[in-house]
């Protein structure tokens, strides 16, 4: 099926025949018929009917869509988009392994990958994601992984993932990226290559910010690997978050596509206007890897961010004057938010790894909602005049 028939349809083999929408289980445990069954199911790999922190079979149906829309053999839910990066990344290396990363991640993976791991001997190597020769450089005889995330939050820079696939494959190396971003409706890593696959599916997949969870999608063995850490670290979804998830999946597309629409337009009016100096957004021809975009996204995201030439304040100022943009972290919601990314990542990263991810004191991240182009251009206009 076509991508936009999935979204509706790609769940109807494991959910009740009988029921147009999904059926929500929330109980957190279930009887056993006798001793035998018991042990079975305490056993058992990610049994839905035990107990919720190793299934549920709402967590099944969402998870058997997730994985079709990344083209993976299977997918886990996870109670955040941290709680799924942070337990495949800890699935995935040991003490006196060697990581490499982008130095522009989403702050909250940069701290595990600059903070956490390291406290557990594993050493980590950060380069430019846009240079792929960075990537083979930082390589060493105990690299384990490579993590990347593209587009990255929140400057919007690419990474090329055919070449980081081949790159690792040719050394027996696992790769991760986290695809937020671009959604499976944009890029899909795996057709690079991508071994494994990890969302906020809070942001777009959710798309109405009213819940939390994370998604690792992957083939089978690498995601029964992640399910026995899962399990121990105990970032489990529940099943009221997975059928409120699958509810938002089944719009994807139509909420994606206006989004990215409407983004590239307010992007090129942002990008003539006397008070911006620079617009992030992959999909302008001004981006330096606006091809590799072409090549690799569908669309170009609802995403984009914008450095403002009076820096901090002008920032600040900004925030304080629109009105229908909320400032507010997250994405991916049907309303526009907007945040002064350096203010946001100050409690998470020093001053120098701020720096070095590109963040400036003028950044404004802007995640475009479903508003009309029109009202949300006079909004930063009256705003930035």
């Amino acid at each position: 099926m076509d991508i936009e028939s999935l979204l509706v349809h790609g769940d109807r083999a494991v959910g009740d025949e009988a029921a147009v929408a999904p059926v929500l289980f929330p109980s957190s445990t279930y009887r056993a018929r006798d001793a035998r069954h018991f042990a079975e199911l305490a056993t058992a790999d990610r049994p839905q009917r035990f107990y919720a922190r190793y299934g549920n079979p709402t967590l099944a149906q969402t998870e058997t869509l997730l994985a079709q829309l990344e083209n993976a053999e299977q997918a886990l839910l996870f109670a955040s988009g941290m709680g799924a990066i942070s337990t495949a990344v800890l699935s995935l290396v040991a003490t006196g392994d060697h990581v490499v990363a982008q130095q522009s991640h989403y702050m909250g993976t940069s701290a595990l990958l600059t903070r956490i791991l390291p406290r557990m001997g594993v050493a980590v190597s950060c380069v430019d994601q846009s240079d792929h020769a960075a990537f083979a450089s930082a390589l060493r005889d105990n690299t384990a992984l490579i993590v990347v995330e593209t587009p990255s939050n929140p400057t919007l820079a690419l990474t090329d993932l055919a070449a980081v696939a081949e790159l690792a494959r040719s050394r027996g190396i696992t790769t991760l990226a986290d695809n937020t971003f671009a959604t499976p409706l944009a890029t899909r890593p795996r057709d690079f290559g991508i071994d494994l696959v990890v969302h906020s599916a809070t942001k777009y997949l959710g798309g109405h910010s009213d819940l939390v969870a994370g998604v690792v999608c992957g083939d089978a063995a690498r995601i029964a690997q992640v399910w026995q850490h899962a399990i121990v670290l105990g970032a489990c979804s529940n099943a009221w978050d997975a059928y409120l998830l699958l509810r938002g999946l089944r719009t994807l597309s139509l909420r994606v596509e206006r989004s990215a629409a409407t983004a590239l337009a307010l992007a090129t009016w942002l990008e003539r206007h006397r008070g911006v100096a620079q617009v992030h957004y992959p999909g302008l021809d001004s981006h330096p890897q606006h091809a590799l975009a072409r090549a690799q996204m569908r669309h170009f995201g609802g995403v984009l961010a914008i450095d403002l030439k009076g820096g901090y304040g002008a920032a600040q100022n900004l925030l304080a004057r629109l009105k229908l943009v909320s400032n507010a972290v997250s994405l991916g919601g049907v309303e526009t938010l907007a945040i002064h990314a350096a203010s946001t990542w100050e409690g998470s990263l020093t001053p120098e790894q701020i720096a070095q991810a590109g963040v400036g004191a003028g950044l404004v991240r802007v995640a475009v909602g479903l508003e009309s182009e029109r009202d949300l251009i006079e909004d930063f206009a009256q705003a930035l005049d």
